[in-house]
């Protein structure tokens, strides 16, 4: 659905705006006191004065309003985040005055409760929210005891320094010290329009299987910057609703009148082959995880991809113990099935059958593990339970 995010800057520059994004309608007022300049050349003073120019300003209606629609449609942080760039770039345009720009994202987000903070140096302002979790690929300091992340180094590219090139801006701010989180546990509603279809086909055992698949076009552009995620936050990322519904109903008829094994074996074989591969390095130049329907709507994708789409499809039709196995230029799941194929992988006195849903030399059996790793050591980085609490290693 559409939401029309909208608020009036009265007095002077008076204008209208309005944000499509996702789902209700917001209106607030946001009066000249919102429009700070910022003192150049950056500075830490300069930062302390567009903060008191901010904080004495008619701000709290906009932030009020943020919170209201953030609590109604239960975003998580990473989703909240996306709404506040929106609204900062209302604001000011990212294009016209990036220092500006980011100062209103932090204003904005210190505002909403989270702990976040600014460093500057070589002319560019950095911009870290402090977070607890398992994040990798992506800077972050150490600061008065907390870990924070950094939310805009991808802005700067090769540009962005060494950690010691910035120098942290102190400003203490009431009720700014929640943490943030980058699990995202639900999915927006979108609207119709920013769906397409997708056709993939497999086949299983000499029979030809046909989906058209509902993806979002807008989910590139959520997870653009996303960062490398613990395996648990990483596999628990769901589908849209309607990407859900053309899916899981379809798989299900089609494995119903299956056994476990064979129904399990459909949907690794299913992910094997549905989809094309390529390595991150040769589609992205760099490491980079699709979620779940990212993966449904992409041309390419590798082995992470497919061990998170394999995870979900066996989650949400059988709700199977799991377990991901880590080597070091690979990643695979094992299930724990009611009984076990193959040689099993003991973990914690259980069996778990190793199941490949990523295409290799050999056509791989349920149980069977490639003869390149048959002799390579693995991680046990992830353990699903059901109705358990997943655990991360």
């Amino acid at each position: 659905m559409l939401l029309v995010f909208s608020f009036t800057i009265s007095r002077l520059h008076a204008q209208n705006h309005s944000i499509a994004y996702y789902n209700g309608t917001i209106n607030f007022s946001a009066d000249s006191t919102c429009i700070v300049p910022v003192e150049v050349p950056l500075s830490a003073m300069s930062v302390r004065g567009f903060y008191r120019q901010m904080n004495a300003g008619n701000y709290k209606p906009m932030v009020d309003s943020l919170l209201a629609f953030r609590r109604k449609h239960k975003l998580s942080d990473w989703l909240y985040y996306q709404l506040v760039r929106k609204t900062a770039g209302q604001l000011s345009p990212k294009n016209d005055d990036y220092t500006r720009y980011t100062l209103y994202k932090w204003f904005l987000l210190c505002k909403s409760g989270y702990d976040a903070r600014l460093a500057i140096g070589r002319g560019q302002i950095i911009f870290y929210v402090r977070n607890e979790e398992d994040i990798s690929d992506i800077p972050y300091v150490n600061y008065k005891g907390n870990k924070y992340t950094c939310l805009n180094y991808h802005d700067y590219g090769k540009l962005f320094e060494r950690e010691d090139a910035y120098k942290p801006v102190d400003i203490a701010i009431a009720g700014a010290v929640a943490p943030f989180s980058y699990k995202v546990t639900q999915m927006p509603d979108f609207t119709p329009d920013s769906y397409e279809e997708r056709e993939l086909a497999f086949q299983y055992r000499s029979k030809a299987y046909h989906f058209r698949v509902k993806v979002n076009r807008e989910i590139p552009a959520i997870f653009a910057n996303y960062p490398g995620v613990d395996f648990g936050t990483y596999f628990n990322i769901p589908l849209s609703h309607e990407t859900y519904q053309s899916l899981i109903p379809v798989l299900r008829k089609h494995t119903r009148a299956m056994s476990q094994s064979k129904g399990v074996d459909y949907l690794m074989r299913f992910t094997r082959y549905a989809f094309l591969y390529q390595s991150d390095d040769e589609h992205f130049g760099k490491e980079k995880r699709l979620s779940p329907e990212q993966t449904l709507s992409a041309d390419y994708s590798d082995c992470d991809d497919r061990a998170a789409l394999f995870f979900m499809l066996v989650k949400e039709i059988y709700d199977l113990p799991m377990i991901a196995l880590l080597y070091p230029t690979h990643i695979t799941l094992a299930v724990g099935l009611d009984k076990p194929a193959g040689k099993p992988v003991m973990y914690k006195g259980k069996p778990y059958t190793i199941c490949e849903a990523t295409p290799q030399k050999e056509n791989l059996k349920l149980g069977q593990v490639t003869v390149a790793l048959r002799d390579v050591s693995y991680q046990v980085v992830y353990h699903y339970k059901p109705g358990e609490t997943a655990t991360d290693y």
